[in-house]
């Protein structure tokens, strides 16, 4: 597969006609037509749904995956031609930070305020998602680094485990009746209506905590970012299983938290690949982040 066909398939998925996207790309249609038959003769499969004249052409279930593989392709691509690009005595480019919802980004954002103004022209790329979406691109060279919060399988990664741990709790209007409780224990939670992270390591790890397979209790939705559940709590749909601080529960919130019992809190580690070469601006992210996490090292956030 080059590059270039890379390019003409994803024009044309974009486009949703062959001849929108030859006049895009500035070639003929037939010959994009070729380019894009020799693509699925050579990978085998049928990658896009042909209509008549003048109809739509739509992406196969085949033609998704390849869409998905082809958009991580090329921005590897782009970003190596541009880390390759940068003079040696220039610190500048740009990082990809990948991290689940948790207060550990407080250590990012302090160590790249720390260099801010010493390198003006390094640029952050911060991305939000759960282990599995952080891992994937992780793998793929898409993401430098990510932050994983346990349990996760950090063995294939270079690590440094952060000096910080985050919070399990349930999030609750401040009206409920649990809200008078300094904690909440698996009694607590029968038959109240529950929403939890969608990730199986999670339910796992709530599991091992009440003793039982979790899902004997009321789960009545799933979540992958916990702000949309705070919605659902704030509106009455149920309670929210979530880590501590990421939901704003002081002053006029109608939410309040309360930390499980017996206690179940999470270590966090940031990760990079095995055998990874830094840009220059990585080198300088991950120094200044080593400092900031001495300085740390003795005030842990809890």
């Amino acid at each position: 597969m080059e590059i270039r066909v890379l390019k003409y398939f994803l024009s044309v998925a974009k486009e949703e006609s062959i001849t929108k996207a030859a006049d895009q790309m500035h070639i003929t249609q037939p010959t994009l037509s070729r380019q894009i038959m020799d693509l699925e003769e050579e990978l085998g499969v049928k990658l896009f749904n042909r209509g008549g004249r003048n109809k739509k052409v739509t992406l196969t279930n085949e033609g998704l995956i390849l869409r998905k593989r082809a958009e991580e392709i090329l921005a590897l691509t782009e970003k190596t031609k541009f880390e390759l690009s940068q003079p040696e005595e220039i610190v500048s480019g740009d990082i990809y930070i990948g991290s689940g919802e948790t207060e550990a980004v407080t250590l990012i954002a302090k160590a790249a305020k720390s260099i801010q103004n010493k390198y003006p022209h390094i640029r952050y790329h911060l991305f939000s998602g759960n282990a599995d979406d952080v891992t994937e691109r992780l793998d793929s060279g898409l993401m430098d680094f990510g932050i994983l919060i346990e349990p996760a399988d950090i063995e294939k990664y270079n690590y440094i485990r952060l000096p910080v741990f985050d919070t399990w709790g349930l999030l609750m209007p401040k009206d409920s009746p649990l809200s008078d409780k300094k904690c909440i224990t698996p009694e607590d939670l029968k038959d109240l209506p529950l929403i939890v992270s969608r990730q199986s390591f999670v339910q796992n790890e709530l599991s091992g905590w009440c003793g039982c397979d979790f899902n004997i209790f009321n789960i009545v939705a799933t979540y992958n970012l916990i702000y949309n559940a705070s919605v659902l709590v704030t509106q009455g749909f149920g309670y929210a299983l979530c880590l501590d601080r990421l939901i704003n529960t002081t002053g006029n919130s109608p939410l309040c938290f309360k930390p499980l019992n017996p206690p179940l809190k999470s270590n966090l580690n940031f990760v990079w690949k095995k055998n990874q070469v830094f840009s220059n601006a990585g080198k300088k992210f991950i120094e200044a982040l080593k400092l900031e996490l001495l300085g740390n090292e003795n005030n842990q956030i809890t």
